[in-house]
């Protein structure tokens, strides 16, 4: 049922419109993975041949960040356009600006309200075969089991911060850094 433009409404969770603003340092919010989970639900109700992870410093639990529950769309090879069109109805929308992924690898954004609490999503589109999302679901799984890595890694983000990079995509690009060593240290 369609609440208002750019809004939708599925099991009472509402998509609504995303707002951006500075990078930012946050506890992490326990809630963050219910949240996740009924967006990951709400997603497959609108293309259940999708598969999504919850992956960034939300999915990894005591793990301070921005707060943004990012998610991991993934398709199968040639289906990118229904799963940016499952994302587009359900009232995501294509991130904006100068330094905006590709539609070739977009990142849908939005926003969700849940008990009170207003969360930013960023859906990011991969095909499953991607080695971009191989790496993202590494990366989750060794901060998850990895707690100086962990430890490291928010240390890092306060750093970035501490420099005065807060515009989000300046901010993801210097923790890339971090992550690829990271990655790199890992492999066998």
């Amino acid at each position: 049922m369609a609440d208002a433009p750019g809004t939708w409404q599925l099991s009472s969770l509402t998509i609504g419109v995303y707002s951006e603003t500075a990078a930012e340092y946050l506890p992490y919010n326990p809630e963050s993975p219910r949240v996740a989970r009924l967006l990951i639900r709400t997603i497959q109700m609108g293309n259940n041949n999708l598969q999504i992870e919850h992956i960034g410093s939300t999915a990894v639990p005591g793990c301070w960040g921005k707060g943004i529950i990012d998610l991991l769309v993934l398709y199968s090879a040639g289906s990118l356009e229904p799963a940016c069109s499952a994302l587009d109805r359900l009232g995501f929308q294509q991130q904006s600006g100068p330094e905006a992924f590709p539609e070739s690898r977009p990142m849908r954004v939005g926003s969700v309200e849940y008990s009170g609490r207003v969360y930013r999503a960023h859906a990011h589109v991969l095909e499953s075969a991607a080695d971009e999302a191989r790496d993202l679901l590494r990366f989750r799984d060794l901060l998850r089991v990895n707690t100086s890595l962990r430890r490291a890694y928010e240390g890092e983000k306060r750093m970035i911060l501490a420099r005065g990079i807060t515009k989000s995509t300046e901010y993801s690009k210097a923790k890339g850094v971090f992550i690829r060593s990271a990655l790199a240290a890992s492999e066998f």
